[in-house]
């Protein structure tokens, strides 16, 4: 496959468009994306909807919009559906957060205090570059990447959540980047990584208000391109295994979120020639309704569709209706504000990063495909225990205050795999990279060099001479924009067994609804 690298200037100061695509550019480059990445970025301006202010809590057109901050926005992602699956297992030990280190048994260590780095000042990060790579006819990827100086160091890949992209980890990309080389990918059919033409071309007239140029992939008939095409997590799969054997080029330590999550442990269970590690940071522990046609095949052919092109009348009829609903401004800052544990977070990148997706006319489709598309061949735990047979490391990274994947997602995925670190973070939500980069970074920083050095450097929390078996807290101090923050990260080993983390679990939980 061809592989085109579009090399980007690090920053820009433009204040409405993030992205400026220019023909032309370098004798290496047939055209170059710009993103301007300033440290308050206003978000764009919309077509014919306008913006919701979360702050003042009302919608304003695109000509008088006065933007506030936007204090309670994330990232889609996460699912409240429970999967009888899961718990069944190995033990291993209970994961605490702040308010709940009084439960662990009175030997335990007492919470000390660490003082990590904090992000750096804006001259002083990694520049990123924005890149688009040809991997299929009319699909283009879109990744960013940093630190492609540091020839000697291991390569880190970051996969996003649910409705997001590379944005989702600018600040793991000017961390990181200083010291590793970093990658950021955007799924194919999210982020930048849409299609370049509409997928599906019209026969007759259409009565309907969606036009072939509005919204993409509603027509009557699917192009060739895209005949086999449906954003599935077996497409995510494989998009990520060429990415790496193709651009990288050498095996990677793998990190997801959210729904990155499930596609890193696939990845790593299918491919663990390609991964090095995974981290996993509030991974969805399942994906998709339908049957997987492998797995599943007499099951499958009874189901009529499933997320290929083109859409079906009665879907396009139905989605055409929710898509006017679900990319509302106002839909998704109720949607996003959930998970964020601490609202003060600046997401109004995020945010306007979504709201700008959303305008792309193929995103409704892509969208649809995603939402019916099959489930994955291997279920997150049958991922998870061959990625174990393997002897790929894991990392768990978990925020305790996550609305969707609890902490009791984490605790079974650490009872399948005993000897992994289970680190989690109080206060932080689903997406603990964008609330609390500066522990994720340190935590990341410090699990890669303990692989690196064969054990020679301890784990993350552990003082020399702990083991794995060690339960221990731990204060983190971080300065952020001149002031100072800390979080509470309790690290788990194996010295309690699945019961017993079950029971400090509700036992804290009934006492912090006493004191309500």
């Amino acid at each position: 496959m061809e592989v085109v690298l579009y090399s980007t200037t690090p920053r820009c100061h433009s204040v409405n468009l993030r992205w400026q695509l220019v023909h032309g550019g370098s004798n290496s480059c047939q055209s170059e994306i710009h993103p301007c990445r300033t440290p308050r970025i206003s978000l764009p301006k919309l077509h014919h909807r306008g913006v919701f202010s979360t702050s003042s809590n009302q919608f304003v057109g695109p000509q008088g919009y006065h933007r506030e901050k936007a204090r309670s926005l994330t990232t889609f992602g996460g699912s409240n559906k429970a999967n009888s699956e899961l718990l069944s297992g190995r033990t291993s030990s209970y994961v605490a957060g702040e308010d709940e280190l009084g439960s662990i048994s009175a030997s335990q260590e007492s919470v000390g205090k660490v003082l990590i780095p904090g992000l750096p000042d804006e001259p002083n990060g990694a520049s990123i570059s924005s890149c688009i790579w040809e991997w299929k006819p009319k699909l283009n990827v879109h990744y960013e990447r940093a630190g492609s100086e540091n020839l000697e160091s291991p390569q880190v890949l970051f996969l996003p959540g649910f409705g997001v992209g590379s944005f989702h980890y600018e600040k793991q990309l000017k961390d990181l980047g200083r010291q590793y080389r970093v990658w950021a990918l955007d799924f194919l059919g999210q982020g930048l990584s849409l299609p370049v033409e509409n997928p599906t071309s019209l026969l007759g007239e259409d009565d309907s208000s969606v036009t072939k140029d509005s919204m993409w992939g509603f027509g009557d008939e699917a192009e060739p391109w895209a005949s086999e095409l449906v954003y599935s997590i077996d497409l995510w799969r494989d998009q990520v295994r060429y990415f790496v054997e193709e651009v990288i080029g050498e095996p990677v330590y793998v990190v997801g979120n959210s729904l990155g999550g499930y596609v890193a442990l696939y990845f790593s269970a299918t491919h663990p020639e390609l991964v090095k590690g995974v981290t996993l940071l509030n991974a969805t522990p399942f994906w998709g309704f339908l049957p997987n046609p492998i797995a599943s095949p007499r099951l499958a052919r009874v189901i009529p569709w499933s997320g290929t092109f083109p859409l079906p009348a009665r879907v396009k009829r139905i989605m055409e209706f929710l898509w006017q609903k679900i990319s509302d401004p106002r839909s998704i800052a109720e949607i996003l504000k959930q998970v964020y544990a601490d609202h003060s977070t600046d997401v109004d990148n995020v945010f306007s990063h979504i709201v700008e997706v959303t305008e792309h006319p193929a995103a409704a489709a892509a969208f649809t495909s995603i939402m019916f598309a099959p489930r994955g061949e291997l279920s997150f735990m049958e991922a998870l225990a061959r990625s174990r047979m393997s002897n790929v490391p894991i990392c768990l990274v978990y925020g305790r205050e996550d609305p969707w994947v609890k902490p009791i997602w984490g605790l079974l995925v650490k009872r399948q795999v005993p000897e992994a670190p289970y680190y989690e973070i109080s206060p932080a939500g689903h997406c603990p990279h964008d609330e609390v980069p500066e522990v994720v970074n340190y935590l990341l920083r410090g699990w890669i060099k303990n692989l690196e050095s064969s054990g020679s450097f301890a784990l993350p929390l552990l003082d020399d001479g702990q083991t794995v078996q060690t339960n221990t807290a731990k204060r983190l101090e971080f300065a952020r924009k001149g002031s100072k923050k800390s979080v509470t990260v309790q690290f788990v080993g194996s010295g309690l067994t699945f019961w017993e983390q079950m029971k400090f679990h509700i036992t804290s939980r009934l006492g912090k609804l006493k004191l309500i």
